[in-house]
């Protein structure tokens, strides 16, 4: 039987998008090079995107992603966008996963290309101006919080057992090896993706993004305003022995963007009906992307519908269980003191008595 791999519709474009944004702009190099013998950056200038340049090519601020410069790092792209894409997708759908994209590559290039451009203006050093920002770093970082949202308590096993690493540490992880090459090798850009795809994604999956709210009992389809899940907080992507100086400072900060009336506080509703979610899909793990039965005929959406409908089953079940041990309570009960009774009872004897002898 022919081997078959199924791949939603949007990660297919975006593998397609990589593959042929690379090649041009390795072809546009090769030929600015070989041909006039110039610098590369004015035969990238509209395909990958450097800041000084940009307000002319603002297309640029989504091909750059798909644009990688070289070998090694396509390859990375490709297994990003292959094996994370399949996931995020099925579990989101088509539709959210194009949103979260859009939000990731646009908002991160754009402050990057401010933050050069700012840095261009202080220092007046041309190389700041055009620097050429490319790459998926952004995207690389973004699926990582993902995932860390999805399914933080998965571990990933690493050289046959010997390094397992569960995948909530895996974007701090990333962020540190990250921000450690920008100061040895240089690499400032994919540091400064990096940090602001991170920072990116987690604003936009906490506070922003819609989900379906599984532990609700209406039908009706309810929704929940981004993910207020302890879990999901900004401290909690970082080790233990730091969570309380994170926390008090992204407290901070956030008290301020309440106040400033960009963001708004989470409700105890919301709180609440987050933290059972997430409860709700630790408990479901991560699938298997390469399983062959999910290659078949879409198994992978019946896969992931089934997953969805035993969780919302479980935490209704829950929710229905405590509803009728609620009922089960006994009523409290009020008893009368039989001599009190006894009492009460000997005056009307005897006012009987006499007005019977009266009638006599």
């Amino acid at each position: 039987m022919a081997l078959r791999i199924n791949v939603p519709p949007l990660t297919r474009v975006l593998l397609v998008l990589l593959l042929g944004l690379s090649i041009v702009y390795q072809a546009a190099w090769f030929r600015q090079n070989r041909v006039y013998n110039a610098d590369r950056r004015h035969a990238i200038a509209w395909i990958a995107l450097i800041p000084i340049t940009s307000i002319y090519h603002p297309w640029t601020y989504a091909t750059s992603t798909f644009a990688e410069k070289n070998v090694l790092t396509l390859l990375v792209a490709g297994a990003t966008f292959f094996y994370g894409g399949k996931y995020l997708e099925r579990a989101w759908g088509s539709a959210e996963f194009g949103k979260f994209l859009l939000v990731v590559v646009l908002i991160s290039n754009f402050v990057a290309t401010c933050l050069y451009i700012l840095v261009f203006a202080v220092v007046r050093t041309r190389t700041q101006a055009w620097i050429s920002l490319q790459g998926s770093i952004a995207i690389q970082a973004a699926f990582l919080v993902a995932f860390k949202q999805l399914v933080p308590e998965h571990t990933v096993t690493i050289l046959k057992g010997l390094v397992k690493v569960r995948v909530k540490h895996f974007p701090a992880i990333f962020l540190m090896a990250n921000t450690l090459s920008g100061f040895v090798f240089h690499t400032d850009t994919a540091a400064v993706l990096s940090w602001l795809g991170f920072l990116t994604s987690w604003t936009y999956l906490r506070f922003f993004k819609r989900q379906f709210d599984i532990s609700s009992t209406n039908t009706g389809g309810n929704t929940l305003r981004g993910d207020a899940s302890e879990t999901f907080a900004f401290a909690y992507f970082w080790p233990d022995m730091i969570h309380g100086p994170v926390s008090a400072i992204s407290d901070g900060m956030f008290s301020l963007l309440v106040a400033a009336r960009i963001c708004t506080p989470f409700s105890t509703a919301e709180i609440e009906s987050s933290n059972e979610q997430a409860n709700a899909r630790g408990e479901g793990g991560l699938p298997n992307l390469m399983n062959q039965e999910s290659r078949r005929g879409g198994g992978g959406k019946r896969e992931e519908a089934e997953r969805r409908r035993s969780l919302a089953l479980k935490a209704l079940d829950q929710r229905l269980q405590a509803a009728a041990t609620n009922r089960q309570q006994p009523a409290p009960t009020v008893t009368i003191p039989s001599n009190a009774s006894a009492t009460d009872a000997k005056p009307d004897l005897a006012e009987d008595s006499r007005d019977d002898s009266a009638m006599v």
